[in-house]
């Protein structure tokens, strides 16, 4: 990349899954990237391979409180996002979605930078609309033990877009389905992680409900793919935009697939369904499709190979 056409790239939360998958990315590509993590939920191994490159940059900071950095693009990817990360600290949550929001829409209005939002399919809730378009407002339950994520995420949404409406901001924003690969945390509670750790352990394989609900996954890179293509669209495209893998699978036949590839004798067993789990969760993505020229290529089998190598090794590490 030419010194002219380079970049300054903010990643908040980049520390974390997506953000260090989006980190290698962008540095591959030449910009200066500035990760940004106050390690909540994010790991340094995650990163600690690019701390010597020379356009890679680590801060530690909380975007709750005012960053203070000159930038052209910002990635605002800082927050929990599994249930046992959020649910931990809901107050907390709240206020890195809408206090994080503010202070990284502050700092895009000051630099002038194009700002990304890592919003979540949570804004549908527990969907009555099947697949989820972007047209659709969802069904959140805005008291429950998920609503920290649920309403913070919505609520960043509509400051990004009053952001846009009053500053005149370049926003993009990304409404993302459930995503796995390599460096998810191995107790982070996510159906993916679980279910491989507990096959690799030969632990009972835990359902929550009768398994009949269906999710979507899609693998990192195809989603990072997406965000960098996002990012590039035109100023009058501003999202929301889903991104996910509109392949949609029962949580039993995920739960099948993970003890076949691990060749794990592990018993399924099945506990109660908690407070507000959505039944149904599948994007829509004929928008994204138009707007980006994109579609995941990984299947879930394809996908699930390198996750399982990876928690092998982390295991094995201790």
């Amino acid at each position: 990349m030419n010194i002219e056409n380079r970049k300054r790239v903010l990643v908040t939360g980049g520390a974390g899954f997506l953000g260090s998958h989006l980190c290698d990315r962008l540095v591959a590509a030449g910009n200066d990237v500035v990760c940004v993590d106050n390690f909540y939920t994010g790991n340094k191994h995650n990163i600690a391979h690019l701390r010597d490159q020379p356009n890679f940059e680590l801060i530690r900071h909380d975007i709750t409180f005012p960053l203070y950095v000159e930038v052209d693009e910002i990635y605002n990817l800082a927050c929990p996002a599994s249930p046992v990360h959020y649910q931990r600290d809901p107050v907390q949550t709240t206020k890195t979605c809408v206090h994080g929001a503010i202070n990284m829409l502050g700092l895009a209005k000051r630099t002038g930078a194009r700002i990304f939002q890592a919003s979540t399919s949570e804004v549908y809730g527990d969907p009555e609309v099947h697949p989820q378009k972007e047209s659709y407002w969802g069904r959140v339950n805005p008291i429950g033990i998920r609503s920290c994520y649920d309403e913070g995420k919505r609520c960043a949404e509509t400051l990004f877009f009053d952001y846009h409406r009053q500053y005149g901001l370049d926003i993009k924003v990304a409404r993302i389905f459930n995503t796995y690969g390599p460096r998810m945390h191995p107790d982070d509670g996510r159906v993916v992680s679980n279910f491989i750790v507990q096959a690799l352990k030969g632990d009972p394989i835990t359902i929550y409900g009768d398994g009949s609900q269906t999710r979507s996954f899609c693998f990192v890179d195809d989603l990072v793919d997406a965000f960098l293509r996002l990012m590039k669209t035109d100023n009058e495209v501003t999202g929301p935009v889903n991104l996910g893998n509109s392949a949609e699978f029962t949580i039993a036949e995920l739960a099948g697939l993970v003890v076949e590839l691990v060749g794990s004798s592990s018993e399924i067993v099945y506990r109660p369904l908690p407070q507000d789990d959505p039944l149904q969760r599948q994007p829509d993505l004929t928008l994204t499709s138009q707007l980006l020229d994109w579609r995941p290529k990984v299947s879930l089998e394809e996908g699930l190979r390198p996750v399982i190598d990876y928690f092998r090794g982390v295991l094995e590490s201790g």
